[in-house]
């Protein structure tokens, strides 16, 4: 192990968990790359060095974040280092994109449900009801906060109504929001490490390209099964319908998109306005939505005529 390696693994490992806390919005997507550094020196290095490397850097940061006041970093460095370590070994399995990504979000999910319910029984509180907890004591220094900017008290009467109906949602769905999250942080670190690996030299997995990537067509049968649990069931059973239902719309939403780049690719689609193209998905909710309805339904319709070509 060269002492370039360790530090450069230091380096951007600390930065991507401290400018989480240090910039705010756009601060916690950047930290959402630090899996990176771990994934890229334990396929370069080999697994065994790479955990190596991954315990030196994560002691080494765990004392600077305590230092500036921000320990709780240290265990969304930890679980990130397991990540990066996970890839790097799914990397080796030569997997496809579909079939990495729903085993590392499978990993990561498991993992962090191990940290909460460690901290959890630690607080004596079940897992959910600690998370919940957390979120409207959240709720409540915002309303407070915008006391002492000046607002009214039906203002911030009204605020904390909205708050209210806001933790009752949340509280409904936070699975499939936990799983989506996941979902996303893990595919972002494996499409993102493309680049990362052709500057260091190193061998990326022949995944299927992006504009070629759809879901499998077993899903449909989830969609249409959940879909009849929501309106024939209540209770316990018409929760989990939803949850699936909004975790199978973005796998189908991701779907969508790469029909959307398969054709910008086709067409030679500049990249200004490809840059407005994901602007107007990420700010308009009604573009996920037709996203999400053409991935579906290119379970049918096959507009890239994908499935044609593989007949022929």
């Amino acid at each position: 192990m060269k002492i370039t390696d360790a530090l450069g693994c230091m380096g951007w490992t600390g930065f991507f968990l401290l400018v989480s806390a240090g910039i705010p919005i756009i601060g916690p997507l950047i930290s959402l790359l630090t899996p990176l550094p771990f994934l890229y020196y334990s396929t370069k290095l080999g697994f065994y060095q790479g955990i190596r490397l991954a315990v030196l850097a994560l002691f080494s940061i765990g004392i600077i974040v305590s230092v500036v006041g921000y320990p709780q970093l240290m265990l969304l460095g930890v679980e990130f280092g397991f990540l990066g370590l996970a890839l790097s070994q799914l990397f080796k399995k030569r997997l496809d994109l579909g079939q990495t990504v729903f085993l590392g979000t499978v990993f990561m999910l498991l993992l962090g449900m191990g940290f909460v319910f460690f901290v959890a029984l630690s607080k004596n509180m079940g897992p959910l009801e600690m998370v919940l907890s957390y979120l409207q004591d959240h709720l409540k220094l915002s309303v407070k906060a915008y006391e002492e900017m000046g607002f009214s008290q039906e203002k911030a009467i009204e605020l904390e109504a909205y708050g209210k109906i806001f933790m009752n949602t949340i509280s409904k769905i936070y699975p499939s929001l936990v799983v989506i999250g996941t979902g996303f942080t893990v595919w972002l670190n494996v499409v993102v490490s493309k680049s990362l690996f052709r500057v260091g030299n190193l061998e990326y997995p022949d995944f299927v390209p992006m504009d070629r990537w759809q879901a499998p067509d077993v899903l449909v049968w989830v969609v249409i099964v959940s879909g009849f649990a929501l309106f024939l069931f209540s209770g316990s059973i018409r929760s989990l319908a939803i949850n699936v239902l909004i975790i199978l719309m973005a796998v189908y939403f991701f779907h969508g998109l790469s029909i959307t780049l398969f054709f910008m690719n086709r067409y030679h689609v500049p990249s200004w306005i490809r840059a407005g193209v994901y602007f107007l998905i990420i700010i308009q909710q009604l573009f996920f939505i037709i996203l999400a309805l053409a991935g579906l339904f290119d379970q049918w319709i096959d507009f890239r005529k994908i499935n044609k070509r593989m007949d022929s």
